[in-house]
């Protein structure tokens, strides 16, 4: 049962699985199911943590929201969602390799082979959106000015706002689902 619950959902706790196993009628510690779980090659791992809001970033995703309520589905259809998340579920794709941490010009050069590019594949429709957030390399001079210059519409994306990105939601279930 432990580990089928854990499969199901890793992101089940220890303390679930005690109070399950508990309603189930069978009594075991955290201890137990940490040892049961390594045992069967699985570990466990903390949530990582991450800043709290500030009221200046609750205020900005509110004005964004409020900015788009209105905005008919078709619009958001003609968005390129971006994430620095890959996945390929027939082979491999396309494999570059970054050996150091990426910069501005790196950013720019993957956009300058894949934007156009996705954009064909996605089919998407004549003025098209592109999404992506406030890191640094993003939002460089350079990388604004490149993309100003290939005429690129860029969605203005409030600070501190991944959970605004849709595609924010389906990273962990597609992984789970293709592993």
């Amino acid at each position: 049962m432990i580990t089928r619950t854990v499969s199901k959902n890793p992101r089940t706790t220890r303390g679930d699985l005690v109070n399950d196993l508990q309603r189930a009628g069978t009594k075991v510690t955290k201890a137990t199911i940490s040892n049961t779980l390594r045992r069967q090659g699985l570990k466990s791992c903390s949530a990582r943590c991450v800043p709290l809001l500030k009221p200046v970033h609750v205020q900005a995703h509110l004005k964004f929201a409020r900015e788009h309520l209105d905005n008919p589905e078709e619009d958001w259809e003609n968005v390129i969602w971006s994430d620095e998340t890959k996945i390929e579920l027939f082979g491999t794709g396309r494999l570059i390799r970054v050996k150091e941490r990426m910069n501005g010009a790196m950013y720019r050069e993957i956009l300058s082979d894949n934007l156009l590019p996705s954009a064909r594949a996605l089919k998407m429709k004549r003025g098209w959106v592109f999404q992506h957030d406030n890191d640094p390399k993003h939002t460089a001079w350079a990388t604004k000015e490149w993309l100003r210059k290939k005429h690129f519409k860029v969605l203005e994306w409030p600070s501190q706002s991944p959970d605004l990105n849709p595609i924010e939601n389906l990273w962990r279930e597609l992984k789970v689902c293709v592993a």
